[in-house]
């Protein structure tokens, strides 16, 4: 075998063995680039690389001497460049020979054109010949093309060498799809690894602020968005409020004009419903938002047909019966391009792991606020109110510090309850209950203690004070009995103090004194009545 013939095969097994060895993408490129260069006699071979961002081709690599690198390295020539050089009239045997005077360089941009004179012979390299070969997947979309000139023979190539230049290349192309899946399944690696750590950080958390925080930077770091926003639905005024972001700043995204569910809606339509996120163009976006929506720039903008180009991407979070509890915005991926299937569906993961903290949290919350709250009047229940009445008598044998203990007890409860039924029984409750915390100062100072008895904890206050307070639950019962409710005007309580440390320094004690002053207030029709003193 002669060594023309062996060179060749040399560089057909060095690409095989990149294929293999999948090197990061420019060591890669260096080493295909160097490798038909040097195996097949060429001093100049330039990659171009397909940017879809922007449906172009760059070049990457250049081997061959610093002339060349200088003219051709950096420079992207557009997509329609490209369709002119690659036409079907100057395809043959898989590669483009495209003879000099055959197309107006000067139309398609900046071009390196080695020195040397034209020949006579037919068969010799013009300085404006050019040949090129193009790279594809397996699915036969373009990845790259690779051009080849300076030939050290001096000659334009036979079939034999278009054939290997183009064996090569399609290994390279091999090399570089596989470079590429490798990137791609670290970075989907990645992305599973910070979604698990996300999970499992947000598992048991009960502050909605900080789950969607979470989510946020694990959307911004293993899916790459530059911005991340995540808002909830007010459920008192349907608005979308944001909680969180990544990238923006949460305050800037809160300065904004205020956007409600129903301005939101249109966009969640299934046409645009892409792997569970709603993928819609600017344009799109804009016919079905109302005028006065303000609408971000997106930042990291390209022009190809698969370029992210101020596209609107949301994601929903929905509970498990389908309800909205809000959204995640999603901008500015880092590649510029439309995101793909599988980064979608990440993300469509990592809305669902939100829904679910948020729906979790909000019932582990209200499990630890029914530890101390009672569930019907969301006041202090009776376990609150041992623990703080004992702290208060504790604080006050060690500081000397005064406070007085308040029980209130509804008069007729039990008819209210027969002549309107429990439910009407349960509002009456909840009305006094919200009596009490606007008579109040402090609304944990009121507490519901059992049935229709209630308790609140005035500090520093003189018996003055406390008649201050009975007065004004007094003035809002009447105003309640005036808004129309019959029940309500049958809404009325009787209560008794007593004092610490003047009538008694033990809880246990000052509670029982407070409670016969009660029932004595009862006996009397007194309203409010103060433990009897010596």
């Amino acid at each position: 075998m002669s060594s023309s013939s062996i060179s060749p095969l040399r560089g057909l097994v060095e690409v095989t063995r990149l294929l293999r060895a999948r090197e990061d993408l420019p060591a890669l490129l260096d080493a295909v680039a160097r490798t038909i260069g040097e195996s097949l006699g060429y001093g100049t071979v330039a990659v171009n690389l397909y940017r879809p961002a922007w449906d172009d081709f760059e070049v990457t690599t250049v081997y061959g001497n610093e002339e060349a690198r200088s003219a051709l390295l950096g420079y992207a020539r557009p997509g329609d460049d490209w369709t002119v050089l690659l036409a079907e009239r100057f395809e043959r045997r898989g590669a483009y020979v495209v003879p000099s005077g055959s197309v107006d360089w000067g139309s398609l941009g900046p071009s390196y054109v080695p020195e040397g004179v034209r020949a006579s012979d037919p068969d010799a390299w013009d300085p404006e010949d050019a040949l090129f070969v193009a790279m594809r997947d397996q699915q036969g979309n373009l990845l790259g093309i690779i051009s080849v000139d300076e030939p050290r023979s001096g000659r334009r190539p036979g079939d034999d060498e278009l054939d290997v230049l183009v064996a090569l290349t399609d290994h390279a192309a091999l090399a570089l799809e596989a470079a590429r899946e490798s990137a791609d399944s670290r970075r989907h690696q990645r992305a599973l690894q910070e979604l698990l750590a996300v999970s499992s950080r947000i598992t048991g958390e009960t502050s909605h602020a900080e789950i969607l925080r979470r989510v946020c930077t694990g959307i911004h770091d293993a899916l790459e968005f530059q911005n991340v926003c995540a808002a909830l639905v007010d459920p008192d005024n349907g608005m979308v409020v944001p909680h969180a972001a990544a990238g923006w700043q949460l305050e800037e995204m809160r300065s904004r004009a205020p956007v409600s569910v129903a301005q939101i809606e249109p966009l969640l339509d299934d046409e645009f419903l892409r792997e569970g996120c709603y993928l819609l163009t600017h344009e799109q976006a804009r016919e079905r938002l109302a005028t006065e929506v303000e609408v971000y720039p997106s930042q990291l903008n390209g022009r190809g047909p698969w370029a992210w180009n101020r596209h609107w991407l949301i994601v929903p979070l929905r509970d498990g019966g389908g309800a909205l509890l809000g959204i995640l915005w999603v901008d500015n991926p880092s590649d510029r391009l439309v995101p793909s299937a599988d980064r979608l569906q990440a993300l469509r993961i990592f809305a669902n792991d939100a829904a679910a903290a948020l729906v979790s949290g909000r019932h582990l919350g209200e499990l630890r606020f029914l530890a101390n709250h009672d569930p019907l009047t969301r006041l202090h229940n009776r376990r609150a109110f041992v623990n703080r009445l004992e702290g208060e008598v504790a604080r006050g044998r060690r500081y000397g510090r005064s406070f007085g203990l308040v029980i209130a007890d509804l008069d007729g409860f039990k008819q209210l309850n027969d002549r309107y039924g429990h439910p009407v029984g349960d509002e009456a409750l909840v009305a006094f209950a919200n009596v009490l915390v606007e008579s109040l100062r402090k609304p944990d100072d009121a507490f519901r203690i059992g049935g229709d008895e209630f308790a609140v904890l005035l500090a520093e206050a003189t018996e003055d004070d406390t008649r201050r307070v009975v007065a004004r639950v007094e003035t809002l019962l009447q105003r309640l009995a005036s808004g129309g409710e019959r029940w309500a005007a049958d809404l009325a309580a009787s209560f008794g103090s007593a004092a610490c440390p003047e009538d008694a320094n033990d809880a246990q004690s000052l509670f029982r004194l407070a409670d016969e002053a009660l029932y004595e207030a009862k006996r009397s029709g007194t309203v409010l009545s103060f433990v009897a003193r010596a």
